[in-house]
C-alpha cells in the first residue's frame, strides 16, 4: 500500500497562518530563536500535536518532537526542518518543512491505521532549535546537539548581542525542556531551494545528493577609542577601516577562483554577516569591531586556500593600521554526502506521482547535514521564485508546496515501512 495526500486546503491554510506569528510588513517574517513570536509557533506546534493525541517532548536545548508510536520500542522516522527565522526573513524557509512534515505524519498515520500492516519504525516531527542562527551563533545549534556536534551546555551559554544566553531565553518562553530524546532510525527534510536551479530548468523536486563544504572566520579588531575631531588623522589605531578593508578582502576573495569548465559559476561564495561597532558613537573613533566571514565552496581545498589568503592579507592590514586583529576558525562543515540510496527513493517517488525530480547539491546548510552523519537522511527540494531566500522576498508558491507535500508524505511512509534500514545497520 501507497500512502494517500494530505489535505492540500488544510496545509496550506495551517502554513498561511504560521506566516502570521511574527509577519512583516513586506509579507516576511520576523521570528528568531526562543523570542515571543518564536514562542507563537512553538505553541502552535504544541497545539497540533495536543489536538491528534500525539507525544510531544522538549528536549535540553529546545528542540521539540512530535511523536507517533507504530511499533513500541522501535526508534523512529523523523521529518521536520526548523519554525525559526533571520531578522527580517522569509516564510517559507524552514517553517514550510515543518508544517508539511505534520501534515505528512498525519495523513502516514492514518494509512497505517487503516491498512492494518505492521510498519518498521515509529514516525515523528521534529522542529529544531535555532537553525538560522541569526540571533545565537552558530547555527544549526538544536540538530547539531542531537547529533552529538556541539556541546549542549556550551550551547546553552551563548549569548546574543543584548547579552541574553540560549539558556535564558529559551526559559523566558518556556521551551528548555529536559524530555529525552528519541532514538532515531532516519530523517527525512523537504524545504525551498534557495536557489534558482529548479525553477530555472521547469523541475518540480530536487534530490539532494551532497551539501558544501563550510566554515566561518570569527574576527576580532582592535583598534582604541579616541575623539573624532580633536585625535589627528596619524594619531589614530580605527578599528573601523581596518575592518571595512576586511570586509572588502573577503567579498575579493572569490575573484581569485574561477571554475575551470568556463562556465563562469561561482566556486566559491563569501560573506561578511554580522558586523557590530563599539562604541558606536558619531563622535568616537572605533576601538572594536567584531566580524563573521562566511566561506563555501564544493571543494575544501578552494575554501582552505582563501582562508589562508585572508589570514595573510588581514596581518598585513593590522600591520598597515598599527592595530591588533584576532581571527578564529569555527563553524567548520565538511562536506556531506547523502546516501545514494535516499536519492533513488525520491526519484522512484516522484516518477509514482508524476513529477519531474533531479540530483542536485545544497550549497546552503540545513538541519539535514548534521542528521546525516548519524542517521540515513533525505534531503528535498522544492523551486524557489528567483533563487531568493533569508529576505521578505522570498517566495515559493502554492501549487510546488503542495507537490513537496506529497512527495515528503511518500517518503515518511516508505522509510516508516524499512526503505533505507539497510543504511541503517
Amino acid at each position: 500500500m501507497t500512502t494517500a495526500a494530505p489535505s492540500a486546503d488544510d496545509f496550506l491554510t495551517d502554513f498561511h497562518h504560521v506566516a502570521t506569528f511574527g509577519a512583516t510588513a513586506a509579507n516576511g517574517v520576523d521570528r528568531q530563536a526562543a523570542t515571543a513570536e518564536d514562542k507563537l509557533s512553538r505553541d502552535w506546534f504544541a497545539g497540533f500535536v495536543a489536538d491528534r493525541g500525539w507525544e510531544l517532548r522538549v528536549d535540553g536545548i529546545g528542540n521539540m518532537f512530535a511523536l507517533i508510536e507504530f511499533v513500541p520500542g522501535a526508534p523512529y522516522v523523523l521529518i521536520g526542518s526548523h519554525l525559526d527565522s533571520q531578522p527580517l526573513g522569509g516564510r517559507f524557509d524552514g517553517a514550510y518543512g515543518v508544517i508539511a512534515a505534520l501534515h505528512a505524519a498525519e495523513r502516514v498515520a492514518a494509512d497505517v491505521g487503516d491498512s492494518g500492516g505492521r510498519a518498521t519504525f515509529n514516525l515523528g516531527v521534529v522542529n529544531w532549535f535555532n537553525e538560522e542562527g541569526g540571533r545565537f551563533a552558530p547555527s544549526i545549534m538544536g540538530s547539531s546537539v542531537f547529533a552529538g556536534l556541539m556541546d549542549e551546555n556550551e550551547m546553552l551559554r551563548v549569548r546574543d548581542l543584548d547579552g541574553v544566553s540560549v539558556a535564558e531565553a529559551l526559559d523566558a518562553i518556556g521551551y528548555r525542556g529536559d524530555d529525552p530524546r528519541p532514538a532515531v532510525a532516519g530523517y527525512a527534510e523537504i524545504h525551498i531551494e534557495q536557489g534558482r536551479i529548479l525553477e530555472r530548468e521547469g523541475i518540480d523536486i530536487g534530490a539532494v545528493d551532497s551539501s558544501w563544504y563550510t566554515q566561518k572566520l570569527d574576527v576580532e579588531v582592535i583598534g582604541e577609542q579616541s575623539h573624532t575631531g580633536a585625535t589627528a588623522m596619524a594619531d589614530r589605531h580605527d578599528a573601523l577601516v581596518a575592518a571595512s578593508k576586511v570586509v572588502l578582502l573577503v567579498h575579493d576573495v572569490t575573484t581569485k577562483f574561477v571554475a575551470q569548465d568556463g562556465s563562469g559559476d561561482d566556486v566559491i561564495v563569501s560573506s561578511v554577516g554580522r558586523f557590530t561597532v563599539e562604541p558606536n558613537s558619531p563622535i568616537v573613533v572605533a576601538r572594536r569591531v567584531h566580524l563573521v566571514a562566511d566561506l563555501r565552496s564544493a571543494s575544501p581545498e578552494i575554501v582552505q586556500a582563501a582562508r589562508d589568503g585572508l589570514i595573510a592579507d588581514i596581518a598585513a592590514i593590522a600591520k598597515e593600521h598599527d592595530i591588533a586583529i584576532e581571527v578564529r576558525d569555527f563553524d567548520v562543515r565538511d562536506i556531506q554526502r547523502f546516501p545514494h540510496t535516499g536519492v533513488e527513493l525520491v526519484e522512484k517517488v516522484a516518477a509514482d506521482l508524476g513529477l519531474s525530480v533531479r540530483p542536485i547539491r545544497t550549497m546552503a546548510g540545513h538541519d539535514s547535514v548534521p542528521m546525516n552523519r548519524i542517521v540515513p537522511t533525505v534531503m528535498m527540494f522544492i523551486p524557489s521564485v528567483d533563487g531568493v531566500s533569508h529576505c521578505e522576498r522570498e517566495f515559493s508558491t502554492d501549487d510546488d508546496m503542495v507537490s513537496g507535500l506529497g512527495a515528503l508524505t511518500r517518503v515518511a511512509w516508505e522509510m516508516v515501512h524499512g526503505a533505507l534500514a539497510e543504511d541503517a545497520s
